[in-house]
Formats: C-alpha cells, structure tokens, sequence
C-alpha cells in the first residue's frame, strides 16, 4: 500500500480531498489543483461550496480569478457531499479547533471530519490532520478511531500530522514558501507525509513523531503570546513612567542579536494566537503541571480591550465629554491588517463593551464589511468616505489597513486614538497614541502636547 501511494503522489495520479474550505483548507486545495492533482474540497456549508461553484471566493488573499482558473481546469471539484471521499487516496483536515467557555479544547469537528472519512475512506489511505490541537490528538483521536475500523497503521492507513502555517492578509509568504512541519504516526506515514507536502510546499520539515509536530505549532503562537503580553504590559509601565514606548521598542530593536521586536495593541486576535496557548496549558494541566508564563500573558492580551475602552473614556473625558451618548468611530475591526479574518478580534469587544456604557457606535473597515454583533444583528460598515468620519467625536485606530488614507484620517477626524502609533506627526495635536501620550501638558495648539 505504501509502496503504490507513493507512485501516485510521484506520477500525480494521487486524488487529494481538503475537508474544510476556509483559510487554511482552499489556499491548500487549489496548491494540489495548480500542481495538477485531482482535487476535491468538502465543506459542509452547503453556502460556501454554493459561493465557490458560481467561482466566488469568501477568502480575501484567494482571488475569485484564481478561484475560477481552477474550478475550469477540471482539476478542482467543491462539494457538500460526502461520498465525493470514496476516491481520495490522501485526506487532509483543516477544520476549526475552538476552545469551550471552559477554555478547554472542542474537537468535534476533528471527531466529525474522522466519522466522515472512516465512512467513506478506501485501503491504502493517507490522513493528514492540519488543524491546531494539543499533542496526542492525532494519535489518539485519528489513528485509534481507524484502527477501531480494522485499518493497520503502516500498512493499510497511514496519519501524520502538518500543522497550518497561514498568515492572513501575508502576501510575501504562501503556501509554497513558508516551511511545513510533517511528523507521522510511524515510519511509513511519515515518508508518505513528507512527499504529499513536498507536491506543493518549498521547504519540508520532517519531524521524528505526531507529538513534536503538534507542539511545535502550539511553542510557535505560545512564544508570540508571551511576548505580546510582556510589551503590552511594558506600554502600560512606559506610561506610567512617562515614557515613549515606541520609541523605546526602536531603540531596542537597533541591538542585532539577542531582542525580536513585538509591539503592543489593542488585544490579539485570530484562530492561532488567542488560542493555541490554551490547548497547550491543557494538557499540561493534565500532567499535574502549571504554565505560570501562558496563563500570565493570557490574562495580560485579555485586558487589554478593557485598557482600551479605559483610554476611550479618557480621551473624552479630556474633551470635556461623557462616554454615554458620544459617537464613536471604530476604523479596522478585523484582527489583523490588510485581512478579512474577524476571529477574536478585539475590536469586536470593544464595540461591544462601548455599546454597554451607552455610546453610539459605528465602524469603518474597508476589508470586512460586516459582522454579527452580541445580540445576534448585522452590523454594517460605513462607506469609506473621510468627510463623514467629521461627526464622530472620537476615532480609534484599530487596524490599520492598506486601504485607509492616515492623511485623510488625520485631516477628517477631530480627535483620534491611535493604538499602532501610525499617523502622521502632522496631527499630534489631535491624537492621542496608546503607549505615548501622557496627557499631561496641554499648549494652546492643541490639546495634548
């Protein structure tokens, strides 16, 4: 069996079937289409597939140009049907992994996309699990269930694990150029794992089990949490001490071995960093042993949309004017720039926690036109139209976006806060910059020095 899945991951008669189409999944299933690989995509959103069908891509970095070359190459087939599995010799998942209100992992749509396979699934599969989760889900979810059905690990079904690496809104890494991490369940699959990435992806690290390749997607976004949190924390304590973080941070950053530069924000955001930290104190949980640095950072990125909303309310205390009844403009809500992705994004909690003290509240974001607010209803972005932004008392920055003018901004807006320490200094009379502004001078061209 293995011998002939590797002919056909070679000549390229190997068919591949992504479950899961959102940022992860289609950006790798039209990689296996453009290298000529019969490829299904499966989601069991019958909305989504409908979309890509009819050509419409719900992924800002994938082009519906793209898109449609490859749904008219014959090499690309989307569904919402199951049985399409029946001719998959490889099968990769990448569907979400959320955390519970516990904050404990939810795998049930690991556990549903396995029952799906295992339904449909021939002799001589390979099952690449791609989803973040927490060391020993591969093993003991996937490889226990197919061996429960009377497959044979290494000989008729092979699993390895190759943990996402997708950078939203990245236009100078892609599938292709950013290294892929591969650990198999034995011997065999990882040999088989390491070719089927090789198909589509540069570089291929192959590691010595499922376990170290799941960690190593969990140490990755875990080291980027800490840090976080530690130079969110330092902004706070720089204020406090009168100090300009930023320039701090550039300061720092001139050393050229020994810092890696992070700055602080809002909050964090996405399916990665809010998360995968969470998986990871888990399971260490379940060894008796306490991640004091996770939980740390964790409660530190958390606050921070609360910091926020207390900076909101002193600017407009500065102005002379309550929180309740102000109109507020919030400029970028999706968690990142220049991305659509609206998973965890602190912006959301912000508007939220704003609408709660009684301000009116609107948003503008030029890459994500809506969202479903706390109670369920559309909220709608404005246009991108600067001369309407002159009725808000109060402009926040929250991501800044490729598509926003800064000069635009500056000249439109009466007051703004700046959270990423972006605007021109044309207009720091106006602005108050999260980590920089004290507040505590005031000069007759403006209101804070």
């Amino acid at each position: 069996m293995k011998t002939l899945l590797r002919a056909k991951l070679e000549d390229k008669s190997a068919v591949i079937a992504i479950i899961g189409l959102g940022y992860v999944g289609l950006p790798l299933a039209l990689a296996f289409s453009e290298q000529g690989f019969k490829t299904i995509g499966y989601d069991t959103s019958v909305e989504k597939i409908g979309r890509l069908q009819n050509g419409v891509s719900d992924i800002l970095d994938i082009g519906s140009e793209r898109l449609n070359r490859n749904l008219l190459s014959g090499n690309f087939l989307v569904t919402p049907h199951a049985n399409a599995l029946l001719e998959a010799d490889a099968v990769l998942i990448c569907v979400p992994t959320p955390l519970n209100k516990a904050m404990e992992p939810d795998l049930s749509f690991i556990t549903q996309a396995v029952d799906v396979i295992l339904e449909h699934a021939k002799s001589g599969i390979l099952v690449a699990l791609e989803s973040t989760t927490y060391p020993g889900t591969t093993r003991d979810v996937i490889c226990e269930a197919f061996s429960n059905k009377g497959f044979t690990l290494g000989r008729n079904f092979f699993a390895v694990y190759s943990p996402e690496r997708v950078d939203p809104g990245n236009t100078r890494f892609t599938t292709y150029n950013t290294a892929k991490v591969v650990g198999g369940a034995e011997s065999h699959s990882r040999e088989l794992g390491e070719l089927l990435y090789k198909q589509v992806v540069e570089t291929v690290v192959p590691v010595n089990s499922l376990e170290v390749a799941e960690m190593s997607k969990l140490l990755e976004n875990t080291f980027r949490s800490i840090n976080i949190g530690f130079i969110n924390e330092m902004a706070l304590l720089a204020e406090k001490l009168d100090i300009d973080i930023w320039e701090t941070i550039e300061a720092a950053s001139s050393k050229p071995f020994g810092f890696m530069k992070f700055t602080p924000g809002p909050g964090i955001g996405g399916h990665c960093i809010p998360l995968d930290p969470m998986y990871l104190a888990w399971r260490a949980k379940s060894e008796n042993f306490y991640s004091r640095f996770i939980q740390l950072a964790h409660e530190v990125n958390y606050s921070m949309p609360d910091v926020m909303v207390q900076y909101i309310a002193d600017t407009l205390n500065e102005l002379e004017k309550p929180i309740k009844h102000s109109k507020i403009l919030l400029l970028g809500v999706t968690y990142k720039e220049n991305s659509s992705d609206l998973r965890e994004a602190p912006a959301l909690k912000i508007f939220e926690m704003l609408r709660k003290k009684g301000a009116h509240v609107s948003f503008c974001d030029p890459v994500a036109k809506e969202f479903i607010d706390d109670n369920g209803e559309t909220q709608t972005s404005l246009p991108l139209q600067y001369e309407r932004f002159q009725s808000f008392d109060l402009a926040i920055l929250l991501t800044n976006h490729q598509q926003f003018s800064l000069q635009a901004i500056g000249e439109n807006c009466h007051f703004i806060l700046d959270t990423k320490n972006v605007l021109p200094e044309d207009f720091y009379y106006k602005t108050r910059t999260f980590g920089k502004s004290s507040f505590s001078r005031k000069e007759s061209i403006g209101i804070w020095s």
